[in-house]
């Protein structure tokens, strides 16, 4: 487990050192923004396009351990291209995190809280088109946004699941399989979480959730991922309705250098086709 903490680790940083410019140059705004859940603040960065009608908008849900950092090159292209986008720490979510909370009050439901309060709060803001909301998420971020479309499927106009992590369950089950006795405190990838980690991820099935997402999805995955093994994500390609699965030859968990570059247009490509397919109807 320390070899795959040290694999996540290095992902997050080199994703950091390597956020390369993508698509189309265009001016945006970068403001923090902070939304309140349950007493909680949730902190994050609001990249904003110079536009005056509503704008299709996108949110950028970081991975195990980090935080909007892991996102930003993401929500900056979109926004390059004219499309709104918010990146965010999560709730306890990982190092550097501004958001509250500690990593021992954090689970993939908790995470799914947070994601619930920031769409229902973008979707009521004025530069927001209500009907063009988009997800995407990275690894861990992955599995909630994953999980939010299949909860709300209304609310989300298509998803995007970077290396996601659906294999976390399977994961929880080796590590506690006894659901009835998890400790209070677990050790995953050398870091500390407390038991509610375990016992949310154990608590449902995520491919009975996606299923009930009817929009696009667009999943990239590395072929050589050593964390997440690609085939989760080529078992959730069949499972949601429509869905496509890219592979990147020899990526690991994590883009870089190319693979970061050819990930960001995919992701535009996948947003502005969903977009222009609305547009004419």
């Amino acid at each position: 487990m320390r070899r795959y903490a040290v694999l996540v680790f290095l992902a997050v940083l080199l994703m950091v050192l390597s956020c390369a410019p993508a698509g189309a140059e265009g001016s945006f705004s970068e403001t923090e923004v902070t939304i309140e859940r349950d007493g909680l603040t949730i902190w994050g960065k609001l990249y904003l396009p110079e536009a005056e009608d509503p704008l299709p908008f996108v949110i950028c849900c970081h991975g195990f351990g980090g935080n909007y950092e892991h996102v930003k090159a993401y929500a900056e292209a979109f926004a390059r291209n004219g499309i709104a986008a918010y990146a965010f720490d999560f709730v306890g979510g990982g190092y550097g995190s501004k958001s509250s909370g500690t990593m021992k009050e954090m689970s993939v439901l908790t995470e799914a809280a947070d994601l619930d309060a920031v769409l229902d709060y973008m979707k009521e803001q004025p530069f927001v088109n209500p009907d063009q909301v988009f997800l995407l998420g990275a690894s861990q971020g992955g599995f909630v946004s994953s999980y939010i479309a299949g909860m709300r499927p209304d609310d989300v106009a298509g998803l995007i699941a970077l290396y996601p992590a659906y294999v976390l369950q399977d994961n929880a089950w080796k590590q506690t399989p006894d659901p009835e006795n998890i400790p209070d405190t677990i050790s995953l990838m050398g870091v500390q979480l407390g038991g509610i980690y375990n016992r949310d991820a154990m608590s449902f099935d995520i491919y009975d959730v996606i299923r009930n997402y009817p929009g696009k999805v667009l999943i990239i995955h590395g072929t050589v991922d050593a964390v997440v093994p690609i085939s989760y994500s080529e078992r959730a390609a069949e499972v949601f309705p429509d869905a496509e699965l890219i592979r990147y030859e020899g990526a690991n968990h994590g883009f870089f250098g190319k693979d970061l570059t050819d990930s960001e247009n995919e992701s535009i490509a996948f947003v502005q086709k969903i977009l222009g397919e609305s547009e004419g109807n």
